[in-house]
């Protein structure tokens, strides 16, 4: 990550607010065939408990338990203009938002599975207008039959990198411009965790 203390933080209230808004994220792993990456929904339990679950069939799950691994989950991003800069001789960058999380691996047994799959249900279908779908509406002999071809992991995160890259390097005034800048080009969400309403 961004190596700028400027961009840096230990607002762990912040990550979990950031865990908890975007609630995707990526897994990163060595494994003995390489490194590997698997993209997977994501719920916080607090206190760097971060669950998921992979199919059994994905190239990481045979070597997840007991190892150390690396989650990162990106927030907003966009190209910056020097046209938005109080000096014009400079370069253009990009602002982002991200977050990595570090530590070590444990699987889930079948309860800590069951329990993980109906939070990530019902907070996601909780987001969504109108009649929520419930677990319940699914067959036991579908529910069974794809809980049988998954496995849950927590990873219990004792490195927290974040970087909040949002130009707060610049003056006050500066910084509201690229943020009006950064909007008109269509990225109306990076322009709000620039102006401090993201999470």
């Amino acid at each position: 990550m961004h190596p700028n203390p400027a961009f840096r933080s230990e607002d762990h209230d912040r990550f979990e607010a950031m865990i908890s808004a975007i609630g995707f994220g990526m897994v990163f792993l060595t494994t003995p065939d390489g490194p590997r990456v698997a993209h997977v929904p994501l719920l916080s339990y607090g206190g760097g408990d971060i669950r998921f679950h992979l199919a059994r069939t994905n190239a990481m799950t045979p070597h997840l338990a007991g190892a150390r691994a690396l989650i990162t989950i990106n927030g907003p991003d966009g190209y910056v203009s020097p046209r938005w800069y109080d000096n014009r001789d400079t370069v253009p960058t990009w602002d982002y938002a991200a977050l990595e999380m570090e530590g070590a691996v444990r699987s889930l047994d079948d309860a800590e599975l069951e329990t993980l799959l109906h939070d990530v249900i019902e907070t996601f279908e909780g987001r969504l207008e109108g009649d929520a779908w419930l677990a319940s509406e699914s067959s036991e002999r579908v529910w069974s039959g794809l809980f049988r071809g998954i496995a849950g992991f927590s990873i219990t995160v004792d490195k927290w990198r974040p970087t909040f890259k949002l130009s707060q390097h610049k003056n006050a005034e500066e910084r509201a411009r690229i943020a009006d800048g950064v909007e008109q080009a269509g990225n109306a969400e990076l322009a709000k965790w620039m102006r401090g309403e993201g999470t």
